[in-house]
């Protein structure tokens, strides 16, 4: 049943990708973090020649996928160039659900930083105006990519939205990108009050939004299932009608407002 699952899966992004063009760019070298191994991903634009905004998109535990997929068109839908790294398959695994220090966020930093190289030097980009959102283990790549020993900010970086993110106590520190960070109470993967006890350098630059009664996921639609994650335990994976839309809502405000205006 799981791997029948996961078949149907893969078919619905491999059918949903198809507008999207496979590009291929190294990963960067970028503060303590070590260039990771060449990199490929998936490049959409809307139509017509731009330049236009851009938004990296930093994909979950699960991999590129469906779910990277729907956010990719949606972002596309709104204005935006979106580049879509896949930071696992060149590492030699497909998922971290279970090991999540196989890659780690720290690791995926490169891969941002790479990404937003690649993006600037694309004529149909406006290289000062690019923007970074990733979920659950992409949120704490967004987490730890907006901390300003590693200057993303110079490559253009201006704004940046992390879904249910894990956030780690090592992410207080100073930070010098808009930050949008919305999680569910209710979340068993990734704790609300870890994130509760962040205490950013720059509080003005972070907008923490909790929804009560959301589960981790909250934005994918699907049936509520439970799916295991490491050290054995499970989670429970639930999209929320009332959070879903309005965190999208927020996404879209917040970005608009500092790539566009």
């Amino acid at each position: 049943m799981a791997r029948a699952l996961a078949i149907a899966f893969l078919l619905l992004w491999a059918v949903g990708a198809a507008h999207a063009e496979t590009v291929y760019f190294p990963s960067m070298a970028v503060g303590n973090v070590p260039a990771g191994p060449p990199l490929s991903g998936w490049l959409a634009k809307p139509p017509g020649p731009g330049p236009f905004p851009a938004i990296v998109l930093t994909h979950s535990c699960a991999g590129v996928n469906a779910h990277t997929d729907g956010w990719s068109a949606r972002l596309v839908k709104w204005g935006y160039v979106v580049l879509a790294p896949d930071s696992f398959n060149p590492r030699g695994t497909n998922a971290v659900c279970t090991t999540p220090n196989v890659v780690t966020p720290n690791m995926r930093v490169s891969d941002v930083a790479g990404a937003l190289d690649f993006l600037a030097a694309r004529p149909e980009v406006i290289k000062e105006r690019i923007g970074l959102i990733g979920h659950s283990h992409g949120g704490a790549t967004v987490l730890r990519a907006v901390q300003k020993n590693f200057d993303l900010e110079a490559r253009g970086l201006r704004a940046a939205v992390a879904y249910y993110p894990g956030c780690a106590p090592a992410f207080n520190a100073a930070i010098d990108v808009p930050l949008l960070i919305l999680i569910g109470d209710k979340d068993d993967w990734t704790s609300a009050d870890a994130c509760r006890r962040l205490k950013p350098d720059r509080p003005e630059l972070v907008e923490f939004v909790y929804y009560p009664d959301a589960y981790h996921s909250f934005d994918a639609r699907g049936l509520d299932r439970t799916v295991p994650g490491a050290f054995g335990k499970t989670h429970r994976l639930a999209h929320d009608p009332v959070a879903a839309p309005d965190a999208e809502a927020r996404t879209r405000s917040f970005f608009d407002r500092l790539l566009k205006q």
